[in-house]
This record gives C-alpha cells, structure tokens and sequence, in this order.
C-alpha cells in the first residue's frame, strides 16, 4: 500500500507540470484568437451577396378577360386571409359587374363609403376607367393604375391598395390609397429634452421621409428606396445630401443593405446588426434615433440615414464614440453652458464604467491610497459585513439592473415608484442587515445615476456591461487590474471602426480641427468646417 501511495504522487505530478506547461500556452493561443476578432471583427457584408427576392409584375398569370374567371382566381389565391374583404357590385353608368378588393384595418372607411363606392356605383363611366389620370377619373386625392398581372394585383393589395376588378376589362384596376390607421407624431420618449422640437419618428415611413422634408428646404436631399426581406418585405430608405457625402461612403452603406438576407426585418434594430462592421464588439457602430432633427443634422455633416417602415428608430453611419455622448440639445443652447454639460456628461460616463471597479480596488488591495479620515469611516461602516467587496458590490449592481428592467416592463404608472421605492427599500434593508456597507450604497447609487445621463440608450447600455468585467479585473489584481482592463479597452476602440470612419475620431487619429466639436462646443461661429473625418465633398459651412 505504501508502494501506490508513493507511485501515485509522482505520476500525478508528471500530469500537473504538463497541465502547468499547457495552460499557458492553450491560453495564449485563445486569448490572441479572441482578441483579433474582437479587434478587427468579422464582416458579414464580406459574404456572398444576396439579393432579397421581389415580386415581379411580369411574372405569373395575366388577367384573362375573363371577369368570372379572373375572380375565381384572386379568391383562390387570397380567399384565406380573413381581412381581404370582396366588395361586389354594379356599375349603374355601365350596367356591368365589379368587385372592389382591400384589407380591412389599411384603409380609410370614411374615404371609401363616400368616395369611392358612390363613384364606381354612380357615376363610373368607360372614359374615366379607361384614363390613369386623378383628373380625368374624377376621383380626388386617388390615382388609378393598371394591372396586366394577377399575381402583382393580389401582392398590390395585400401591401395596402384598393383592387378593383370589372366585368369586360381584360385588366385590374390598383386605387393607391394606402391609409393606415397609425398613431400621432408625439415627442420622442427615449430622447426628451427640454429646448427643441417636440416632433418624434413614427412607424409610417412616408411620415418619417416628410418629417426630414419639412426640416428645410433644400433640392439635395436624396431618399433612395429599397425592399427588405425574402418572405415578408418591407421598404426602407436611404436619405443622404448628395452634394455632402463622400461618393465611397454611400457605395459601402448600399452595398452592405443589398447584401442583408433575412426573411423578415421586424425592427431597425436588425439592419443595424446586419451592416455594422464588428459584430463582436460591445459598442454600437451604429446610432439610433428617434429625433428628425438630430438626423438632419447627421446628414449636413456628410452622414447617411437609413429608415425602415415600421419603426420610428432611424440610424445613423457611421457612428463615433463623442456622437454616443452628444445631445441636440448641446447646438440649441449658448456654448458655455453646453461645453459644460458635455464635460459632465464624460465625467458621467467614466464613473458609470470605473467607479464600482476603483471602489473594489481601493478598499481590497490599496487602502493606503484613501484619505486616512475617510479610510477609518469607511472601515467603520464596514464592520460586520460578511462579504469579501467583490460580493458586495455585485449584490447591489445586479439588485440596481433587475429594479431598472422592472420599472421599464411595468406600465408606466407604477414603474418609476417602483424602482424609487424598490430601491431605497433594499439599499436601506441591505445596510441594516449588515449584507452591505452605506459607503457602497452611495457608490452604486452614483454609478446609477451617471448611467441615466448618457443621451443614448444603447450606449448606457454598453458601459453598465463593462462595468462588471472590470469589477472582476479589479478584484484579481487591485488596481492594476482596473488601468489593464482601462487600456485593453482603450485598444479595442482604437482599432474599432464604423464604416471605415475610425471610432474614436478625432481622438485617434488626432484631428485638432474635429476637436472644436468634442469635449466642448465651440461657439457656432468659429464652426466653419464639416467634420474631417467625413471627407464630404464641400468642407465649408459657410459659403
């Protein structure tokens, strides 16, 4: 027996030092891996192109005269569907048949009581059938186009035209009247602010596009259209000043949206994920926004925005790390006050990202760097806690992000009390059980409230899950761990770009003109020049 007790140590030890040798090495092999996808990220616009498929109005079965069996047909093809409503009637004028075809919900009833049936029933004849023109038909406010093909008549309708169909015409007729019931243009809800306009996106697209119309007047704006989705299509537009972008800039951005594929584009959300340049990162490359007025302005500094049907979030390319931490607001006002809420708003976001990864580090490894009188309170406060600060602190980071899911998912009622009280509840409750100190509940509450001063969402987002990891950087190795984990992000944006456009410009790669425009704003009129980086194709602001 002690024979195997002696021989089983050494070959155990053999198996230690081969696992020590290649732990290292597997490590480092992983961690190079990792980071170069990280650093320079994977294209999805490097794959093959893929063009969503579009219903083609020369393909498939043609009207065939046939008014019996042209109807058979569309009934055949779209009798399923529950909200196709088959309007059938008689033209008095003509003393023919017809039948008016439309989704129920996608048009105006009023519209098509009065206007339309008391049109077709009464006062139809042959020449204003006959004639595409709004004038010539006597319909106002209508246009009527012809149909030669039954499959593009049935797609026509399911988008939102009335179809109409009648006895002896060897077409279709399509009414262009797509009325949809949607709600009002209210104030954008993510973006609030307190000076500009109060007009937001909706989920209508031709609103959106005249939003931007109306921000001014100009023959330069350009909105090219596209249509998304291989099963489900929707439209989307690009809006770009043609005679401000840079010609390359604009090939990438329509480059990258010919080549989405997906069945269905939901939200904005999804094209943002498709077109950004690394998809490994954790910062957005693209900008969302509600605001008409901050994407007109994106666009008179050379940028592109893209807009899709059924979301009222626009976005923005490419984006930079400043425009994350940058309000409309900050133009409205004299530069005085916006440069220094700008510098507040950086300060802000460096303790949404530091300050719980500083606390750890000064209270578990460096005590020696705190104020002796402060360094003697908060070792007071902390008598009887039972948790190493690592512990600590992620008991009120995550107790803090499961009160703000809360309170975003309650209705709008309760939600804010509920996170108020909720959280003066459990940080109270916490303290008097001795699970936490009060120097911490003031630290995460500071950390929590310089998240809330990000102007964007998504970025908000970003920092409060970095926050943890350089929580764990901290807790391994005290402060040095903080400034590495400072540093490898800071490596990580260097190399990050959006569309070409390094990310963080006009930092890295330093361009003191852009500089006017970064931690503080300069006062308009020393604004001459667009932004550098953009290379448009006029530098000047002024003429």
């Amino acid at each position: 027996m002690s024979t195997m007790i002696e021989y089983i140590p050494d070959w155990s030890t053999w198996g230690m030092a081969g696992i020590a040798l290649l732990v290292p090495i597997l490590g480092h092999l992983l961690y190079q891996k990792v980071y170069h996808f990280i650093g320079t990220g994977t294209h999805l616009h490097d794959a093959a192109p893929t063009t969503p498929s579009e219903p083609s109005s020369e393909a498939g079965n043609t009207f065939s005269g046939n008014y019996d069996k042209d109807l058979c047909y569309i009934q055949d093809k779209l009798g399923a569907n529950s909200d196709v409503c088959f309007r059938e009637f008689t033209l008095h004028q003509l003393g023919v048949r017809g039948t008016l075809l439309y989704v129920d919900g996608m048009q105006n009833d009023r519209l098509l009581q009065l206007k339309i049936m008391t049109f077709l029933m009464y006062e139809a004849t042959a020449e204003k059938l006959a004639s595409p023109s709004t004038d010539e038909a006597g319909l106002p406010f209508l246009q009527l186009q012809e149909a030669s093909n039954l499959d593009g008549f049935n797609h026509a309708i399911l988008f939102g035209h009335f179809g109409l169909l009648i006895e002896g015409m060897p077409i279709g007729l399509l009414i262009e009247q797509p009325d949809a019931r949607n709600r009002p243009i209210l104030e954008p809800l993510s973006e609030a602010l307190l000076r500009g306009p109060r007009v937001g996106f909706t989920e209508i697209l031709s609103e959106n596009t005249s939003m931007l119309r109306r921000q001014g007047m100009s023959d330069q704006l350009e909105i090219t259209s596209y249509r998304v989705g291989t099963r489900m299509q929707r439209d989307l537009v690009l809006a770009y000043m043609k005679d401000l972008v840079n010609p390359d800039l604009l090939k990438e951005v329509q480059t990258r949206i010919e080549r989405m594929d997906m069945d269905f584009f939901a939200e904005s959300g999804y094209v943002e994920q498709l077109i950004e340049d690394n998809y490994l990162s954790p910062f957005q490359q693209v900008q969302n926004t509600e605001r008409p007025d901050r994407v007109i302005n994106a666009l008179m500094e050379g940028r592109v925005a893209i807009l899709l049907d059924g979301t009222p979030f626009a976005l923005i390319v490419p984006a930079t790390f400043s425009m994350l931490l940058q309000s409309p607001e900050d133009y409205y006002e004299r530069w005085l006050p916006s440069s220094l809420l700008r510098i507040m708003r950086f300060g802000a976001a460096f303790l949404a990202l530091m300050a719980p990864a500083l606390y750890i580090s000064f209270i578990s490894f460096h005590p020696g760097l705190i104020p002796t009188e402060l360094a003697i309170s908060i070792i007071e406060t902390r008598q009887g806690v039972p948790f190493p600060s690592l512990i600590e602190v992620l008991i009120l980071e995550v107790a803090i992000e499961i009160l703000r899911e809360a309170g975003i998912r309650l209705p709008k009622p309760i939600g804010p009390a509920m996170g108020i009280v909720g959280g003066l509840i459990i940080g109270d409750a916490a303290v008097q059980a001795g699970i936490v100190s009060p120097f911490l509940v003031i630290v995460v509450a500071v950390t929590a409230i310089s998240s809330f001063s990000i102007p964007t969402y998504s970025a908000g987002i970003t920092l409060r899950m970095l926050r943890f990891i350089g929580m764990v950087f901290a807790a391994v190795l005290g402060i040095f761990g903080t400034i590495l984990f400072f540093l490898l992000l800071c490596s990580h944006l260097s190399k990050l770009k959006s569309f070409g456009v390094p990310y963080l410009t006009p930092i890295t790669p330093f361009r003191m003109r852009d500089w006017k425009d970064l931690f503080f704003r300069a006062p308009l009129s020393l604004m001459k020049r667009r932004p550098a980086m953009m290379k448009t194709q006029q530098n000047k602001r002024k003429s």
